[in-house]
């Protein structure tokens, strides 16, 4: 795959990026049906095929369970040749989430996120939003404890994960990336996509594939990955051949 500009990050990424919350969280996810988290060498076949693949853009949270920790081993072996995203605002514990925006908080999650994952930055840190994109971005601490952890050399860029246009847009002038769900059945996002694209931001698309439900999933990729806003389409899944069909539908 052809690397592209994450916008105006200094990032390169593969138009395919491999999500990772199958890894270590299967409750209260919006799958239709049900799985059971991999083994380590599951896990581990599937981070080596998608490296051959050419993907390089690994996407975590601490809202996925044991995720940051399974990617452990592979980012102590790969740093230097993947793109590193978690995030930050969300947990997940004894089965529930809990957000929480307030400066200490976050400082703490993000600490936690770099000693789980074994390295002293990530090259990309989103904030996990609970739906209120625009109150977080201008009501709480977040934006200001991600450009201090900017700062500090703790990520080399940040971001929102959004769930809203006004999130996406007020992304616009404040931070250097916005990832947000768009797919062939929910285009609502595309024009704000497309204006953040414009405005130098990155952009990384999720539930492209509708987590799951899409009755064709290559020709749901590629019509994402295809869209000249979209740097990257995220996918979680565990199953290497999912994960090879989409690379040749956005090779085609």
């Amino acid at each position: 795959m052809v690397l592209r500009p994450l916008g105006k990050t200094g990032l390169r990424v593969a138009p395919i990026g491999l999500g990772t919350v199958k890894f270590g969280r299967n409750f209260g996810v919006k799958y239709p049906k049900e799985f059971e988290l991999p083994t380590d060498a599951e896990v581990a076949a599937l981070l080596s095929r998608a490296l051959e693949l050419g993907v390089n853009l690994f996407d975590t949270a601490p809202a996925y369970g044991s995720s940051e920790v399974r990617l452990a081993p592979f980012v102590k072996a790969h740093r230097n040749e993947i793109v590193l995203a978690t995030k930050c605002g969300e947990t997940f514990a004894k089965q529930s989430s809990k957000w929480d925006f307030r400066r200490a908080s976050l400082e703490e999650q993000i600490a936690q996120s770099l000693k789980r994952l074994g390295t002293d930055h990530v090259d990309l840190l989103l904030i996990h939003s609970d739906g209120r994109d625009e109150e977080i971005l201008t009501k709480t601490d977040a934006v200001a404890t991600l450009l201090d952890a900017k700062e500090r050399g703790q990520a080399r860029a940040v971001g929102l994960s959004a769930k809203t246009e006004a999130g996406i847009r007020g992304c616009i002038g404040l931070l250097d990336a916005v990832m947000a769900p768009f797919n062939q059945s929910d285009r609502s996002l595309g024009p704000a996509l497309e204006s953040a694209h414009k405005s130098g931001l990155g952009v990384l698309a999720i539930k492209a594939v509708q987590q799951g439900r899409a009755l064709d999933p290559a020709t749901a990729v590629a019509f994402v990955a295809g869209q000249p806003f979209v740097d990257a389409v995220v996918l979680g899944t565990l199953n290497p051949d999912h994960l090879s069909a989409a690379v040749k539908a956005v090779e085609r």
